[in-house]
């Protein structure tokens, strides 16, 4: 089913993300972790896409095998990194023919290993144009986009932000699944401009939780320190203090407190960055009350 459809059946709702390992040998690791997920009966769980083609045909086996075999409504991301319209459909119509029925549509982030890379003279250099050839050519799929509450690194503005975001779902995007961030205001914030600017789609909210400094120095070189609000800081006091198991202790709590208060302020669910582990996830989870 469409997860549009499914938000529109459920109160508030957990969800998940995975990325598909590359060593097939680690997958039966992989699957128990999921197998453990399970019991937190997740509204949808996303399945990451290798970019180039580094592991496209492991995203299509894991969400093939977590519909088929695990009962799971499974969301395949695709990006738009060296896609053309011959690879696209080879992609889609497997997923058609596996019973996926949603897709998140992403541009992706150029290749590491291709310094030269542009979307520049790419068949397709945007999200928006993947949702554009998804409406055209498989107009039943589900179709989620990404929203960065605290603004793309790439545009000028917060304004030019939300207008992309808004055409991604005026051409055929369901609704929209954020970034991680660490302070609620930012979420509202931006739901709250949506709304002003007439989208009324779902945007559901990514929660990552901290579990070591080093993780949250990757996530600041990534996104930049303003998606964590002042938490950063927070951190860093606590790891001079009581080192990696104090910054855990105090990441776990963080997201905990962020997805009730999320919840309680009326967000339609939670998409939990599960990094493939399933001990922190089910600690958040079994805190939380709907």
């Amino acid at each position: 089913m469409r997860i549009v459809d499914l938000i529109r059946r459920r109160g508030p709702f957990l969800s998940l993300e995975f990325f598909p390992p590359k060593d097939r040998t680690t997958w039966p690791a992989f699957y128990a972790e999921v197998e453990k997920l399970k019991a937190l009966d997740p509204l949808f769980v996303s399945v990451t896409y290798g970019a180039g083609g580094g592991t496209q045909d492991n995203t299509l086996d894991v969400v093939t095998h977590l519909k088929r075999d695990m009962g799971l409504e499974p969301m395949a991301h695709l990006t738009c990194v060296g896609a053309s319209s011959e690879a696209l459909h080879g992609f889609l119509g497997a997923l058609k023919d596996a019973g996926i029925e949603n897709v998140l549509a992403l541009r992706g982030d150029p290749p590491k290993d291709r310094p030269d890379f542009s979307f520049e003279g790419q068949e397709f250099r945007h999200a928006s144009d993947l949702v554009t050839f998804i409406r055209r050519h498989y107009p039943g799929l589900g179709v989620g986009v990404a929203g960065i509450p605290t603004k793309h690194p790439e545009l000028a503005s917060v304004e030019d932000d939300l207008k992309w975001l808004k055409f991604k779902l005026d051409v055929g995007g369901d609704f929209v699944v954020t970034q991680l961030f660490y302070d609620n205001d930012h979420y509202f914030g931006y739901v709250g401009k949506l709304r002003a600017l007439g989208v009324e789609a779902p945007v559901i909210p990514g929660i990552l939780p901290v579990m070591s400094m080093k993780s949250a120095q990757f996530i600041a070189g990534l996104n930049g320190r303003e998606v964590f609000g002042g938490f950063y800081e927070v951190l860093e006091r606590t790891h001079a203090e009581g080192g990696d198991e104090a910054v855990r202790a105090l990441g776990l709590a963080h997201a905990t407190k962020q997805a009730q208060d999320l919840i309680d302020r009326g967000a339609p669910g939670v998409h939990l960055y599960t990094l493939n582990r399933a001990e922190a996830c089910l600690e958040i989870a079994d805190k939380l009350k709907f």
